[in-house]
């Protein structure tokens, strides 16, 4: 299996992660369309091979609009506290929104399975996407239902010295 592969019973998050091999080399024309649509072979293949073996795949796509990624961008700029989290490439990659917006969307069309969904979520109130990240998760949760593992020992036998 894959290291990073949560173990039974745990739960991770992953951020984008085997999706920017797509994304980002499409947008760049690095890779054809062939190559696209056999990376998202892959990505189906593996997921549904960790769904098969009981982990369960929530994904999530956060949207904001242009103009809030603007807004966030030039906040960046303005605040010294928050120039850490400015990279001038961004501004490079923002000229290809356009790009970018279609190759998320076929992503999400072309990988988005029973076994593991997508959820697009507005994001440009960072309010209401946590709620609604978090309702999603919650229902999962209520389905999986999970449960403490049982001992494997009898507790009534164990004495604390």
């Amino acid at each position: 299996m894959h290291a990073r592969v949560p173990a039974r019973g745990k739960i991770v998050v992953f951020n984008r992660s085997h999706y920017e091999d797509v994304l980002i080399v499409r947008v760049h024309g690095l890779i054809d369309a062939a190559e696209v649509e056999r990376r998202y072979e892959h990505i189906r293949d593996f997921e549904q091979l960790l769904s098969q073996q009981g982990t369960r795949i929530v994904k999530f796509y956060l949207h904001i609009d242009r103009d809030e990624q603007k807004e966030r961008l030039e906040k960046r700029l303005a605040d010294p506290n928050k120039l850490w989290k400015f990279n001038p490439a961004d501004l490079a990659e923002r000229e290809k929104w356009v790009d970018y917006m279609n190759a998320y969307a076929d992503a999400i069309r072309a990988t988005h399975t029973d076994e593991a969904p997508w959820y697009v979520i507005p994001a440009n109130r960072k309010w209401y996407r946590d709620w609604a990240v978090l309702s999603v998760l919650v229902e999962t949760l209520e389905q999986m239902d999970p449960q403490y593992p049982a001992a494997d020992f009898d507790p009534t036998q164990i004495r604390v010295v």
